[in-house]
């Protein structure tokens, strides 16, 4: 296994850069709609009956469009907009300091029975904290697992592969289901230009893979992890506990928190709630609540963020504001330009109607050869977790994969939601052992802290059965529910209606 990954790190970074990527997609989708153009490739739409032809987009009509239109496809781009807002929020609440005294402080306060368990849950829900989970948590979790008894790396490995391998499971909607979202919904309408989803489409399975890991991850962990390493004999490193200052912060910020919950609570709860839809008073279709979801999530925690900042003083004036929230975003700028050549790329794949022509051709093969359904649930599941261990960035994987495999699995009948969660699930159960995560490094900087000859081995060794866990157990959980026939999200079906 370490010589597999040693190996995935060599192909790893012999990839160029995801912007560069994107670059040489436009170039060959282009190219390709020359070809295809050529060759009169077309297919028919059996939902429709309508006949879908190539479209060369080197041709007069293609440059002009690629010419007058590369502006618009950036700023009406669905990711941006969603993902910068719901950052604004994420980033007061990580920059003020607020996400990582909460972590602190629940690890301190918890019942020494239920420490291991509050470690894991807390780095569950820190996922919604972009950066700060796996940065802060491993090094608190390996201080505590010294406290208790053991090893500091099962406290590691633990709060490492419970923060990225249990990555799309969670009981907040935060900035990865936004960012998912943002290219789900333009690569169904590839298909159907009428489909509208949500972000919240996948929270029913995300809450519920949130309970089921935390247990999957508590069961390595004191049926492996722990017994594998055995004791530890060296010396512990010391950390200051949370201040009195930080924990009246805390305590005010988290009251802000439960005081706009409620509020929002009250606009769509009562039966005449203005977030309700005023029509068929639903609150999942069409309601504005749903529309406002992301700017919602963005006021949970930027209330607690700032009230935080202000109460423990690492915001002390309007200029400390405005340098958090500039500080916060500055993080983004190499998003941007992600986006920028993400959305020209998936422009360019539906002018040139290949993404229809590819899927519905795809589905008609899947079908003759009788591979839908489970086979298919796990198979896509497998090339998202391998692509994984290549590519790091999860916007830049699903926006290559979405607009071919989100219109797929529409003309196989499944809805975009449900194929989206098969792609988060993917990307999750490698995140521990990937090489291609800027934090992989940094755990092996802290491991180093307790012994000095550990290596990438080491760790891998140890986050390996977390992996393996999460994609068995999860893979088998996502069947049944599809078996079952659970909807993953309000508005996220299993299969097309």
């Amino acid at each position: 296994m370490d010589k597999f990954l040693n190996k995935i790190e060599v192909w790893g970074n012999k990839l160029p850069d995801p912007i560069v990527i994107f670059i040489f997609l436009m170039g060959v989708i282009l190219a390709s709609s020359f070809i295809a153009s050529l060759f009169n490739l077309k297919a028919t739409n059996p939902a429709t009956g309508e006949v879908v032809e190539a479209v060369n987009l080197l041709s007069g009509d293609g440059l002009i469009l690629i010419v007058t239109e590369s502006i618009n496809n950036f700023s009406a781009f669905p990711p941006l907009g969603m993902v910068l807002v719901v950052m604004l929020g994420i980033g007061i609440a990580e920059k003020t300091g607020y996400f990582e005294t909460a972590m602190r402080r629940v690890i301190e306060i918890s019942p020494r029975k239920l420490i291991i368990p509050a470690i894991i849950l807390v780095g569950i829900i820190g996922n919604v904290a972009g950066d700060a989970a796996p940065v802060i948590l491993p090094p608190i979790a390996a201080m505590v697992m010294i406290r208790l008894g053991y090893h500091p790396f099962a406290g590691l490995v633990m709060a490492y592969g419970a923060t990225l391998g249990a990555f799309s499971a969670n009981f907040i909607i935060g900035m990865t289901d936004a960012l998912a979202f943002g290219f789900t919904e333009p690569a169904a309408q590839l298909v159907d230009p009428s489909y509208t989803g949500n972000v919240a489409m996948n929270y029913y399975f995300i809450a519920a893979s949130a309970v089921l890991l935390l247990i999957v991850t508590y069961f390595i962990t004191t049926k492996v992890t722990i017994p594998r390493l055995g004791s530890y004999k060296g010396e512990a490193i010391n950390e200051k506990a949370v201040g009195e200052r930080e924990i009246k912060a805390l305590r005010w910020a988290n009251i802000s928190l439960l005081i706009t919950a409620a509020v929002i609570l009250s606009l769509v709860i009562p039966e005449n709630g203005i977030l309700r839809n005023p029509e068929t008073n639903s609150i999942i279709n069409n309601s504005p609540f749903m529309d406002g979801v992301v700017f919602l999530i963005t006021i949970l925690f930027f209330v607690p963020g700032l009230v935080y900042g202000l109460k423990a003083k690492t915001i002390k004036n309007t200029k400390d504001f405005g340098a958090v929230l500039s500080d916060s975003m500055s993080t983004m700028g190499s998003y941007i330009v992600l986006v920028f050549f993400a959305a020209q790329m998936l422009a360019y794949f539906s002018w040139s109607n290949l993404g229809p022509i590819i899927a519905i051709n795809g589905a008609d093969l899947l079908q003759a050869m009788n591979f839908t359904g489970i086979p298919l649930i796990i198979c896509f599941i497998l090339l998202a977790g391998m692509i994984n261990l290549l590519i790091g960035s999860a916007s830049a994987k699903w926006a290559i994969l979405a607009p071919v495999f989100i219109p797929l699995f529409m003309f196989l009948g499944y809805d975009p939601a449900f194929t989206q969660m098969l792609y988060r699930i993917g990307d999750s159960f490698t995140n521990p052992i990937t090489p291609m995560l800027p934090y992989l490094p940094l755990l092996l900087a802290f491991a180093k802290r307790y012994d000095k000859n550990a290596g990438i081995g080491t760790l891998i060794s140890n986050l390996l059965p977390y992996s393996i866990a999460f994609f068995i157990i999860w893979t088998l959980f996502i069947i049944v529910w599809y078996l079952i026939g659970l909807p993953v999200g309000p508005g996220g079906p299993i299969f097309l209606s």
